[in-house]
């Protein structure tokens, strides 16, 4: 009864050894339960996107900064039920065709239709996926948009939250003037600039609500206390290549800033024109100088708008 055994002995570690193991990728986006994305850093939860059916709208939460606190918030610390809209970070929009998608009571509902793709690599993870904003009242599809969230890996656990966007129109949609979308941020309670003594910067040097509110910049940035004695935040970087750019920014000292693509009048997506859009949010510890973002923000701006053509359909 001895030979067998020796001879599996013999063959198992041979097997086991026969091939080298591929090495494991240091960012991933990991499938959760309940239409959830996990976005990991050597096996650390970073941010988290959620795209369940009972959702208004897809939203990141949470995000958390290189001192492993939360940096956004779902919901106004003052407000929770009349801004119950404010889900950490995500895109929306006031009025399309007169549909509001902003608000959770408007009739505008932005549905989860597929993943296309997930990626993990050292230096980034992500996930492209397609969705559709229905008006719910007219049973209609406003806005087809494939959308890439991407995270990538910075020095000193700092990291970039890219929002790469495609908004394609089934007949021709209106996105009409106001200062609510297309992107919004809620920062968490003690960042807030009344709440918890954190401070609002823009590129031309504006401080707080009073110099930065409705002004254009090419970014915005949101820092304060994370924990005691941790200073962290978010700045939004506006893409020079966006319609808009440099966008008009929509903050708050409450804790909420946004870069408004409509704010200086309506925009029309015609069938067959899709309108391309990037932002990125940087994910820094402390409070960088103006001129360490502008340096960040230069890096950003060289880089192309992301392709998100869909793939040609297969002949038959």
């Amino acid at each position: 009864m001895r030979f067998p055994l020796l001879v599996a002995a013999c063959v198992i570690p041979t097997l086991l050894n026969a091939a080298e193991p591929k090495p494991v990728p240091k960012m991933q986006a990991a499938p959760l339960p309940e239409a959830q994305i996990s976005f990991q850093r050597e096996g650390t939860e970073i941010a988290r996107l959620h795209f369940g059916s009972h959702l208004r709208r897809p939203f990141v939460f949470p995000v958390i900064g290189p001192g492993g606190k939360h940096l956004t918030r779902m919901g106004h610390p003052q407000d929770p039920g009349g801004h119950s809209h404010h889900n950490s970070i995500w895109l929306s929009h006031h009025d399309i065709d007169k549909t509001n998608f902003w608000a959770d009571f408007g009739a505008g509902k932005i549905v989860h239709e597929k993943i296309e793709k997930f990626e993990d690599a050292d230096s980034h993870a992500s996930v492209l996926a397609t969705y559709r904003w229905m008006d719910e009242k007219e049973g209609k599809v406003r806005l087809v948009e494939r959308r890439r969230t991407a995270v990538v890996a910075m020095d000193k656990g700092e990291w970039m939250l890219l929002l790469d966007i495609r908004l394609d129109a089934p007949e021709s949609a209106t996105l009409g003037k106001t200062p609510f979308g297309l992107l919004g941020v809620r920062m968490t309670k003690t960042i807030g600039v009344r709440d918890g003594g954190g401070t609002i910067r823009n590129a031309a040097g504006g401080i707080d609500e009073k110099e930065a509110f409705w002004k254009p910049s090419k970014w915005c940035d949101y820092s304060g206390p994370a924990a005691d004695k941790i200073i962290e935040g978010i700045t939004i970087f506006d893409h020079p290549k966006n319609p808009n750019h440099p966008s008009v920014f929509h903050v708050r000292n409450d804790g909420w800033m946004g870069a408004s693509l409509t704010f200086d009048g309506p925009r029309t997506i015609e069938a067959g024109k899709p309108l391309s859009l990037r932002y990125g949010l940087y994910i820094h510890a402390g409070m960088p100088s103006a001129d360490e973002l502008n340096r960040k923000w230069d890096e950003f701006a060289k880089s192309d708008l992301f392709d998100l053509t869909p793939p040609m359909p297969k002949k038959k």
